[in-house]
């Protein structure tokens, strides 16, 4: 239901009201390509299974096999998985023999996942409709 007496956002009648913050803002923004790199790390995170098995790597290097059972996803959907993060330098590899043992490869990640997680279990306003 639209209200009358609310100006949709288009419609401001100034173009800029705090010219300075403007400018400090703006001098600040990252440059474009690191704003999409940025969004590509996101995007690696928002995905349900990646981010299972990056939770699961912050107790430590875990092979490929005890990965797939802790993330509930098949050992080839891991393997995949794993590639992925392992081209964006989030994850490293060690091979033994025919095992192949995976870490995490990045503090900034760690800390974002672990942000992340302390985020969820500290706020209701996510999902409110979840409430135990």
């Amino acid at each position: 239901m639209k209200r009358a007496d609310v100006a949709p956002i288009e419609s401001c009648s100034t173009r800029v009201v705090d010219a300075e913050r403007v400018a400090a803002v703006s001098t600040r923004m990252p440059a474009e390509t690191d704003l999409a790199d940025t969004a590509d790390v996101f995007g690696l995170l928002a995905d349900p299974g990646r981010l299972r098995l990056l939770l699961a790597l912050l107790e430590g290097e875990l092979c490929v096999c005890d990965l797939a059972v802790v993330s509930g996803l098949s050992e080839s959907a891991t393997s995949h998985a794993l590639r992925l993060l392992r081209a964006h330098r989030v994850v490293s590899v060690r091979r033994a023999g025919r095992m192949a043992y995976y870490r995490l490869d990045d503090a900034h990640v760690r800390m974002l996942l672990d942000l992340a997680v302390a985020h969820t279990e500290h706020t209701q306003a996510i999902h409110p409709e979840r409430q135990e």
